[in-house]
């Protein structure tokens, strides 16, 4: 029986460290077969998952050696942490290792739809030439705006400053006195969605923070403004923001998360024929530079909660 089961997908050279150690299946099919990943957790002492695995309490009644749950990413809102603290299993998150990837798709999202040149090539391939109305604009001396200013956002914000933006923050959580705050304005939250050509969203999913852009929030931003929410899935209510722009209220928006994940057919149809909406599977985290950084960080983390040597 597996040691540590690995239930989503991992670089391969992270997956043969800890092999080398230790018993270890790696099966990113388990992530769609629970009870098949049950089977598998009643002698595992670690686990590692990315975003889709739901470790709650039934898994982790499942796993009654568990000590561990990597996470092969940052963001935790499928992990019950307190349950997990309960039953002393550490937590353990890739920080900052996918930092970059995400930073750089949130700049890259922000020119592509501010230029508006890259989303009709069917329409020039069978002979149009829609050049007048194509003509989109550029990202310097425009201001981006960053809901929760973490170190993902502290990168994005180094990006855009050095493109010629004009940055501005809100996170109540940053003490003022920190550094990222040289390149940022510190604004309210309202002051963000208004100033902004640019809004890029940084917060953890919570109570708090769900539907945080709704209708009205919405209603405060610029009606040529773009949308970029690469954090996760429900900070965005999804039928306010297509409503939005279908209604011509927003310049364009890009969603890597959802409320639901994947994205269903029936859940995508209120998307439909938005030529300016970019939707991506939960990938502004993950290339194959960050997939290597996260998946090694990661193995280490786990091995020295379990032990390096055979």
């Amino acid at each position: 029986m597996a040691d540590i089961v690995i239930t989503e997908f991992m670089d391969e050279a992270a997956v043969a460290r800890l092999a080398q150690v230790h018993d270890t299946l790696y099966d990113p099919t388990l992530v769609d077969d629970p009870a098949k990943l049950h089977g598998h957790l009643t002698s595992a002492r670690a686990l590692i998952v990315r975003n889709r695995t739901q470790v709650r309490e039934t898994l982790l009644g499942m796993g009654p050696k568990l000590r561990v749950v990597g996470r092969l990413g940052v963001g935790l809102d499928n992990i019950d942490v307190s349950a997990c603290k309960a039953r002393s299993i550490k937590v353990i998150p890739a920080t900052g290792a996918n930092d970059l990837s995400v930073a750089e798709y949130v700049i890259t999202t922000a020119l592509m739809l501010l230029r508006g040149s890259y989303l009709r090539s069917a329409e020039v391939a069978a002979g149009g030439w829609p050049r007048q109305s194509m003509m989109g604009r550029e990202l310097a001396d425009k201001t981006i705006g960053l809901v929760g200013y973490g170190s993902i956002a502290r990168e994005v914000a180094w990006r855009a400053h050095m493109m010629g933006m004009q940055v501005v923050a809100y996170d109540p959580y940053l003490l003022a006195d920190h550094p990222g705050w040289q390149i940022a304005r510190n604004v309210s939250l309202d002051a963000v969605l208004e100033l902004s050509d640019v809004v890029s969203l940084h917060t953890p999913l919570t109570d708090a923070t769900r539907h945080m852009i709704d209708a009205q929030a919405l209603s405060l931003m610029k009606p040529d403004a773009i949308l970029v929410n690469a954090a996760r899935g429900g900070i965005v209510d999804e039928a306010a923001l297509a409503e939005a722009l279908k209604a011509g209220k927003l310049g364009g928006a890009a969603l890597d998360v959802f409320e639901t994940e994947p994205l269903t057919a029936e859940a995508g149809e209120k998307f439909k024929d938005l030529g300016n909406l970019v939707l991506t599977p939960h990938i502004a985290g993950v290339t194959d530079e960050s997939n290597e950084r996260v998946s090694r960080l990661i193995a280490e983390k786990v091995l020295e909660v379990l032990g390096n040597k055979a």
